[in-house]
């Protein structure tokens, strides 16, 4: 397929400011930097600590297993070892060549079934063996598989023979691999990494200021196209990117804390409770923007004697794919559920800048019964300090793809009580990168105070 591919260096017509130029602005003489730190280790005086914390901390992993808690300390800190025992120059190999080389490995191999097939079983197969099965050159196979071992994701046993890890077998299940094809798009397209590659350039042409804009984000940049992110993958030229996007949402969030669970948030005393179940029109849970209804059935399977109507909305490319439940797809253009008990939206803000949420809630905030209908908003609240990697790398990716963010608590106060006139009454984490409930109202004339000054708020430390 044809795909129009911009030089960096092209003029944008798009209506982006007109950048200036970077290189002509005057810079402080650098200092000069001993070149030979290139060679040592990034921090070697850090290696004893971390070896100390990484033998407490992995008597604990493994002396309680389901404490996952623990295990991702360990983590943490065998993470830190590596980062500290690495040279810049190694840190910088790895990074730029192999574990790039190795995703291109591993999207081959998700494309091609090569996983699947090792991953069927835990016997060793021959490079022979699996190239039989998937029509691979055998020489070439072998050379991206024995890369692919280099970086531990398959173990080496014996010259051209291969055994799977459980991350190679679980390659084989579509709704974890189906990100590596959804990230280098179907054909010469480029996918998600096309956006990647084109960032740089694209926040010089921006001023290297804070992207805003959904009409001229960095996805329209470039694919020199006026579809936004999501416009893009639902096009039939870019299919099947709209399927994968959907199934890799649903598997971003699997084996994570889940809103339902019993220590997040408090579902039958916030919701259950109180909640007019004599009105059998009455809806109890307006998952909005909730793609093929993956949160409605983690509800349906904590509470299934739960009364009330349980609804799904999003856009027509989406719920198309859903084939059973109560279905709506004009949530952006209005709300026609009203008074709901919750009307509940996960990862649907951080989809928008801050000017195009505030349509959204306006439109969810004029459906709501006072006193009565609560807000949940299932999303990162990125602390000041110490913020989760898997919290942060979603906060570039947003504004890399759609022009937005991941907020912080001042920016969630500021967002829905400031400029969208909500009361925030509770704030429920779970820590470790995992999105919190932001448990909205609509404010009386008693609790109309900003959350940093009222003491409204049940939240542990973010």
């Amino acid at each position: 397929m044809p795909v129009s591919v911009q030089s960096p260096t092209r003029a944008r017509t798009a209506g982006h400011r007109t950048r200036k130029s970077i290189s002509s602005v005057s810079a402080e003489p650098k200092a000069a930097v001993d070149q030979s730190i290139i060679h040592r280790p990034n921090d070697l005086s850090s290696v004893p600590s971390l070896l100390s914390a990484i033998l407490t901390q992995g008597i604990a992993a493994v002396s309680s297993p389901s404490d996952d808690a623990a295990r991702l300390d360990l983590l943490s800190s065998a993470r830190a070892l590596v980062l500290a025992l690495e040279s810049p120059r190694e840190t910088m190999i790895r990074q730029c060549w192999a574990d790039m080389a190795c995703f291109t490995a591993l999207s081959i191999g998700v494309d091609t079934g090569v996983w699947a097939y090792l991953g069927r079983d835990d016997g060793p197969k021959t490079v022979r063996e699996i190239a039989e099965h998937t029509g691979f050159e055998e020489a070439y196979l072998g050379r991206l598989l024995k890369h692919v071992a280099a970086m531990g994701h398959i173990i080496e046993v014996g010259k051209d023979e291969y055994r799977p890890t459980n991350f190679c077998k679980a390659l084989g299940i579509d709704r974890l691999g189906v990100a590596y094809p959804l990230f280098t798009g179907p054909g010469n397209t480029g996918g998600v990494l096309r956006c990647v590659a084109s960032f740089p350039s694209y926040l010089k042409s921006i001023n290297l200021t804070t992207p805003t804009s959904i009409t001229n984000s960095n996805t329209q940049f470039a694919f020199d196209t006026p579809k936004n992110f999501f416009e893009l993958c639902h096009d039939p030229a870019y299919a099947p990117m709209g399927a994968q996007f959907n199934t890799h949402m649903g598997s971003y969030a699997f084996g994570r804390p889940t809103w339902v669970d019993e220590d997040f948030y408090p579902v039958e005393e916030r919701l259950l409770e109180g909640f007019d179940a004599e009105d059998e029109t009455a809806a109890l849970l307006v998952d909005i923007g909730g793609s093929i209804g993956h949160d409605l059935q983690k509800f349906r399977d904590a509470f299934p004697e739960a009364k009330g109507r349980l609804v799904l909305q999003d856009l027509e490319p989406v719920v198309s794919q859903v084939k059973e439940g109560e279905l709506d797809e004009n949530f952006l253009t209005q709300q026609p559920v009203k008074g709901a008990r919750a009307y509940y939206m996960h990862s649907v803000l951080h989809d928008w800048p801050d000017k195009a949420c505030l349509p959204i809630l306006e439109k969810v905030k004029a459906t709501m019964k006072p006193g009565y209908s609560r807000l949940l908003i299932n999303e990162n609240v990125i602390p000041d300090v110490g913020a989760n990697w898997e919290s942060t790398c979603l906060d570039v990716m947003m504004s890399c793809l759609v022009s937005s963010k991941e907020r912080t608590k001042a920016e969630w106060t500021q967002l829905l009580e400031r400029d969208a006139g909500l009361k925030i009454t509770g704030i429920y984490p779970v820590g470790n990168g995992v999105e919190s409930i932001i448990e909205c109202e609509l404010p009386t004339e008693e609790s109309d105070v900003p959350a940093e000054e009222g003491e409204s708020l049940t939240e542990e430390s973010l």
